[in-house]
């Protein structure tokens, strides 16, 4: 079952940088980037790099938002995105489940 856990889910998803992003992402629905940024501790470059693999894969999406005078990027989820998310924590809860089974 272990082995499954890597093998299930694609690298772009699974990749431990690119999962704390679409883990912000699902909690808050929309974030800016200067917002990931700051939570994510990443520099720009790094920050863009990986939200741009997110988009490219079709898991993120990203619009520019008027905030005051400025425009500022904002991203979310899409649909597919939020789909393979609750997948994988479906899958968490089952090895859990399955790991207290085991344990009984």
């Amino acid at each position: 079952m272990m082995d499954n856990l890597y093998t299930r889910f694609d690298s772009v998803f699974f990749e431990k940088t690119r999962l704390s992003l679409m883990t912000l992402l699902f909690q808050r629905e929309m974030v800016t980037f200067n917002i990931l940024k700051k939570k994510m501790e990443l520099s720009d470059g790094a920050l863009y790099t990986h939200l741009e693999k997110l988009i490219m894969a079709g898991y993120a999406e990203k619009h520019k938002e008027v905030a005051g005078m400025t425009v500022q990027t904002v991203y979310s989820l899409t649909a597919e995105g939020k789909r393979i998310f609750l997948e994988y924590i479906d899958f968490l809860k089952t090895m859990v489940t399955a790991m207290e089974v085991e344990h009984e």
